[in-house]
Formats: structure tokens, C-alpha cells, sequence
């Protein structure tokens, strides 16, 4: 097949297309390499497949429309997996803006450029966050969505709508897989995982908001990729997913097992809760399970140390 992957040169994408690159895929990526953090990050991730001819780059803006037309008309692709977003709670709160042009207007240019293809397949990469204040756990699909509290997660929730109504008017058949708190190699710096195990590394202090007893159902990025692959090769005509760990565990155990890696103390200095931070994350499963064959491998103790193995290893 050939496949489209936005956002492909990004820590989950980059794990995708090297996962589908080794099956024997062709692999079309679109990435802005925008400055949400170090650009070169993204290029070390794409640069091992430069040479490859089943692999092409399009460095372009998912919000230029124009653009995005050109792209997805030479490349063809039989699926699309749209992973392409600005990612992160916090910074939504202060650049709304950017983000519903990036993740809402980029999403529906994707959308409006595939409509008419018969597609095998398109995956959407949503978000735990959109359940926000979610009095039930753990969370599943079924769940009313009413309390989405940043504007991160109002933009993926609306993700999800503009790919039901595609899905119901041009019968394109559609994934929308809500990630919950996505960790590992490759780990965006600005999570809590790498930024605490940087930091601690280097006997510098650490900002916890809170007082650390949040809630995350963290989810190793292989496990993330297997659900991914497999929502890939399934096509249906609309689902909502889960993918997660199934399992919660406090950031305050986060920081102790990172410790015990590392050999070394962290220093924690607490800080205000952040509006937009939910309490707690945890995914029930049981539908990626039945439809994707999905069951989480790796716990987190298994994945601290699988990543600060990797982290160490590039100091």
C-alpha cells in the first residue's frame, strides 16, 4: 500500500513509518518541522530513510490548502493516517488560536483533499484529553463528552466530528484512535517522562503542578504503533478508539521509578495546579480489543527503563 502519514517525521509518527517502512510499505510523509521544539529532533528521526525509495518527504503546512492538494493528488495514497497536530494542554491555553487553525482548519483541509478518493482507510489521531472532566472511570468510547477543559482538547474533539461527518456524507471509512499520555524513545522533550528524566539527570530541579497524586494512563509508544498498524489494516466505516495502557499509575511513582533508573534523587519543587490538567486518564480497552487486537505489552516500569536505556545511550 502506499500511505500518507502526516506529522510523520514526529515522535509517534517517525516510530509509525519506520515500523511500516521495515513491513514493506510505501510511506509518503508531510511534516512542517515547525519549532514547538528542536526541528532538528525531527529530522534525525526521518533522516535513516531519506536514501529509502519506498520513503518521500513533502515538507509542507497542512493548513496550506493548495499545497496539500498537490501532495495527496501525486502521491495517491490507498490510506491516510493523520497524526499531524499541535500537541500539548498547557500551550493550547495560551495560543488558542494557532492551535484551531492547525488542528481544526489543517484536519478539514485533509479531509476535503481525500474526500473524493476511495480510501482504504483513514486514521485520526485524537486524544484521552478530549473526555477532560470525566467522573467515570475508566474512560470508554461510549462516554458522553461534555467537559473538555483546554483548548487542545476541544480541537481534537472536534477532529473526531469533522471525521464523522466525512465518514457519514463521502462513506470514507474512518478511525479515530484516542491516545492516552503516549511515552518513549523519540518522547517529545516537553513531556513529563523525558523532561523529568533530563532534568534529574542533570541535578537540576523538577516542577511538579500538583502534588504529584495525578492520575495518567502512560502508554509505551510500541504498544501505540501496534494499535496504529492494526487500526491501519482494518479498515471500518467510523469507530472511535481507545488505545492506553489500561492502567494508571501517580506522577509522584513516575518520579520514584525514574530515580531507581537513574540512580539519583530528584529534586521536586511543587507548584500550582494548571487549569486544563486533568485528575486522572485511564482507558478502558475492551473495544480496541475486540476490533484491533489490541492488548498493551509494556508497563511502565518496563518502559521508564526501555527509555532512559535509550536516553542515557545518546548522552
Amino acid at each position: 500500500m502506499k500511505i500518507l502519514v502526516t506529522g510523520g517525521a514526529g515522535f509517534i509518527g517517525s516510530h509509525l513509518v519506520s515500523t511500516l517502512l521495515a513491513s514493506g510499505e510505501r510511506v509518503a510523509v508531510i511534516d512542517e518541522f515547525n519549532d514547538f521544539y528542536d526541528p532538528r529532533i525531527k529530522r534525525e528521526n526521518v533522516r535513516p530513510h531519506l536514501d529509502n525509495p519506498n520513503f518521500t518527504l513533502h515538507e509542507m503546512d497542512i493548513r496550506d490548502k493548495a499545497a496539500l492538494d498537490r501532495v495527496v493528488k501525486k502521491e495517491s495514497p490507498d490510506v491516510v493516517c493523520h497524526l499531524a497536530a499541535r500537541a500539548g494542554v498547557r500551550p493550547s491555553i495560551d495560543d488558542p488560536l494557532l492551535y484551531e487553525s492547525v488542528n481544526c482548519a489543517g484536519t478539514l483541509n485533509l479531509l476535503e483533499a481525500v474526500k473524493a478518493r476511495r480510501l482504504k482507510n483513514f486514521v485520526f489521531a485524537s486524544s484521552s484529553s478530549v473526555y477532560g472532566i470525566n467522573s467515570k472511570v475508566p474512560f470508554s468510547e461510549d462516554d458522553p463528552i461534555t467537559s473538555t477543559i483546554s483548548p487542545y482538547a476541544a480541537t481534537k474533539r472536534a477532529g473526531e466530528l469533522y471525521c464523522f461527518s466525512y465518514s457519514h456524507l463521502y462513506s470514507l471509512p474512518v478511525k479515530c484512535l484516542r491516545f492516552f499520555t503516549v511515552y518513549g524513545e523519540r518522547g517529545r522533550p516537553d513531556m513529563a517522562i523525558a523532561k523529568f528524566t533530563r532534568l534529574i539527570h542533570e541535578g537540576r530541579p523538577i516542577e511538579v503542578y500538583g502534588d504529584g497524586s495525578a492520575q495518567r494512563d502512560f502508554t509505551y509508544v510500541s504498544d501505540i504503533v501496534s494499535g496504529l498498524v492494526n487500526a491501519i489494516n482494518m479498515p471500518s466505516r467510523f469507530e472511535i478508539v481507545n488505545l492506553g495502557g489500561a492502567n494508571t499509575v501517580e506522577l509522584r511513582e513516575v518520579i520514584k521509578i525514574i530515580e531507581r533508573c537513574l540512580g539519583r534523587k530528584a529534586d521536586v519543587r511543587y507548584k500550582e495546579a494548571v487549569p486544563g490538567d486533568v485528575p486522572i486518564t485511564f482507558a478502558d480497552v475492551t473495544k480496541a480489543k475486540k476490533l484491533l487486537g489490541f492488548a498493551p505489552k509494556v508497563r511502565i516500569e518496563e518502559g521508564i527503563e526501555r527509555y532512559i536505556q535509550w536516553f542515557l545511550a545518546g548522552c
